[in-house]
């Protein structure tokens, strides 16, 4: 055999181990990310969250087959027609974005708090980080027009306010939304996250999370069809039409500021509030007086 022959076996013996290394954790992390571990919703509705508002539990078929589940609540004194919907962020359920329906109900919008695919009594196995979470919207916007919202609202908190985002740019249903947290893009915040929680030097976490989250991509599409590079709300800014508020705490070590800052210079319709000392979709604790005012305005003018 050759010398050249001996050193590409050679190479090829040195490589395959990595390889198989990092093919192996690249799946894990694909698998940790997409399936995450389900809360329950409750049983019953948090009816003592505001007094005399009819709390009922609906559930609709996606365009997919998916079995969705949510609250749907209306105030006693109703604004006809005017309506929010809430979604909650990644490992949460409709029951953590409950707490904002008072806000909205005391001003007589109806409020529709749903459990994300994946999430609570929701069905699906997968998170899909607005693949297919945007389709679903429009399809809950569809059922709240079936029962006379002709003004419909989002607020998002982390994820939700991504897939929000990502929701207006194929359809401009929603009026105006809230986004509270968003990420830029799928990859640059899965990198960043992997990332920070290696506890090696920054030159060997830098390269580990691209090529993990890089590997990670590539699994997803071929175990499940999955194309994640289609989870970037930087695009879907720059398309929608809608009007969108952005907020974000200056203290968000989950998701940095810099993600809103690059999203609020993408659309002439967007604007954007940072919360100082705010942690990750904490604004309504750090600054509650300034938070329902600069939502509920930002709803009512538009």
């Amino acid at each position: 055999m050759s010398a050249r022959r001996w050193l590409v076996l050679l190479g090829l013996v040195t490589i395959t181990p990595a390889v198989v290394v990092i093919a192996a954790a690249s799946a894990a992390f694909c698998e940790a990310s997409l399936r995450v571990a389900r809360r329950t919703s409750g049983g019953s509705a948090p009816v003592t969250l505001y007094a005399g508002a009819d709390w009922r539990t609906i559930r609709i078929t996606a365009s997919d087959g998916i079995a969705l589940a949510g609250w749907f609540v209306r105030p006693r004194t109703e604004q006809r027609g005017r309506c929010v919907v809430v979604l909650h962020g990644i490992g949460d359920t409709r029951m953590g974005s409950a707490g904002f329906a008072p806000l909205f109900l005391a001003r007589g919008y109806s409020v529709l708090l749903p459990d994300s695919r994946g999430h609570g009594s929701s069905g699906g196995d997968l998170v899909t980080f607005g693949v297919r979470e945007k389709y679903d919207v429009l399809d809950w916007a569809r059922w709240m027009r079936a029962e006379g919202c002709t003004h419909i609202y989002g607020l998002g908190e982390s994820l939700g306010a991504s897939v929000l985002i990502q929701t207006v740019a194929i359809d401009s249903v929603l009026r105006a939304i809230v986004a509270e947290c968003p990420y830029l893009d799928l990859r640059a915040i899965a990198e960043y996250r992997v990332r920070e929680h290696l506890h090696v030097p920054r030159w060997i976490s830098g390269v580990a999370s691209k090529v993990v989250v890089a590997g990670g991509m590539v699994y997803a599409k071929v175990r499940y069809g999955l194309d994640l590079r289609e989870a970037s709300t930087l695009p879907a800014m720059e398309k929608s039409k809608t009007p969108i508020l952005l907020i974000h705490g200056t203290n968000d070590v989950e998701t940095p500021l810099f993600h809103s800052k690059r999203l609020a210079e993408a659309s002439d319709l967007a604007v954007l509030w940072l919360v100082p000392n705010a942690k990750h979709t904490s604004a309504s604790s750090a600054a509650p007086n300034e938070f329902q005012r600069r939502v509920l305005e930002w709803f009512a003018q538009h």
